[in-house]
C-alpha cells in the first residue's frame, strides 16, 4: 500500500481593484485564526499566505496554500462552524464580515497540487 503523503491545496483569490487591504484585513481577522485552530487540532499541517511581489498579470491577488496531512484529513469534518462560534462570540458580525470578504472578490478558485518528483 502506498504511503500517504501531505496534500497541498492552493486557494486563489482575485480581489476587486481597490479592496486588497480590506480583503487581507478581513481574512487575517476572521479566517486565519480558524485555520490556526485547525492546525492546532491536527486537521491542517501548514498554512502559507502570499501576494504577488510585482503588479504583472492580474490572475490572482492573494494566495493561501494549505497543507493537509492526508487526503483523509482533508475530507474529515472541519468543525469550522463550532470553531468560529467559539472564536467569535458576536457570530452575526463575523458572518457579515465574511460575507463582505467575498463581496469584494472578483473570483476565487481552489487547486489541489500534485508534487512532481524529478528522476534521480
Amino acid at each position: 500500500m502506498a504511503q500517504e503523503v501531505p496534500i497541498q491545496i492552493a486557494y486563489y483569490y482575485k480581489v476587486r481593484w481597490g479592496f486588497q487591504q480590506e480583503f487581507e484585513r478581513l481574512f487575517l481577522k476572521n479566517h486565519y485564526p480558524v485555520l490556526m485552530e485547525m492546525k492546532q487540532r491536527g486537521r491542517v499541517q501548514d498554512v502559507k499566505l502570499f501576494r504577488p511581489t510585482y503588479h504583472l498579470k492580474d490572475d490572482w491577488t492573494f494566495l493561501v496554500v494549505i497543507t493537509y496531512p492526508t487526503w483523509a484529513a482533508l475530507g474529515s469534518p472541519s468543525d469550522e462552524e463550532a470553531i468560529t462560534k467559539r472564536l467569535y462570540p458576536d457570530y452575526d458580525r463575523f458572518q457579515k464580515e465574511e460575507q463582505r470578504r467575498f463581496e469584494i472578490l472578483d473570483s476565487h478558485w481552489d487547486i489541489p497540487l500534485t508534487p512532481v518528483v524529478p528522476p534521480k
